[in-house]
């Protein structure tokens, strides 16, 4: 996916759900752990110099899983790319729990999962499908599945 340095610049500076100073480690080999603001906007965890306004890098918070590595420190790794992880260190261990919760919620599939979810048991209640009146009725990434019921799913992938 293709992003505009500058629309990516402008959304960095949107209020966040989430924003703290966390030790931060790349994926690459030798990397070291930097202290970094770290923001999430989105589904987009921007991350910055503690003395600069403009982001070093932005995650794109899709097809990625969020895993706690010990007590105060999570990992974000891509399933496209293995290698391709990031760990961040927080001050306690509930500041890591927060966090982890906080990126979960914030993908896309996260999101299409509760809607179809909701739009399910609101179907089953009502017999009504609730977003017909908004005319996505035919869509198919929304569908409701008549009599079938949704599995739950491990949600530390997102």
């Amino acid at each position: 996916m293709r992003f505009n340095e500058k629309e990516l610049v402008c959304l960095s500076r949107q209020p966040s759900e989430m924003a703290a100073e966390l030790g931060m480690r790349g994926p690459k080999k030798g990397d070291v752990v930097k202290r970094r603001l770290v923001k999430l906007v989105v589904n987009f965890l921007f991350y910055f110099r503690t003395d600069e306004e403009e982001p070093v890098g932005a995650l794109l918070l899709e097809q990625c899983r969020v895993e706690r590595e010990d007590t105060q420190i999570f990992s974000v790794a891509f399933l496209d790319d293995a290698e391709r992880k990031y760990l961040f260190e927080c001050d306690s261990e509930e500041q890591c729990k927060e966090w982890i919760d906080s990126i979960i919620k914030a993908s896309y599939e996260f999101m299409r999962r509760n809607l179809i979810f909701y739009r399910t048991e609101i179907h089953r209640l009502t017999g009504k499908d609730p977003l017909e009146q908004y005319g996505i009725s035919e869509e198919t990434r929304f569908q409701v599945n008549s009599g079938s019921q949704l599995m739950a799913r491990d949600t530390s992938s997102l």
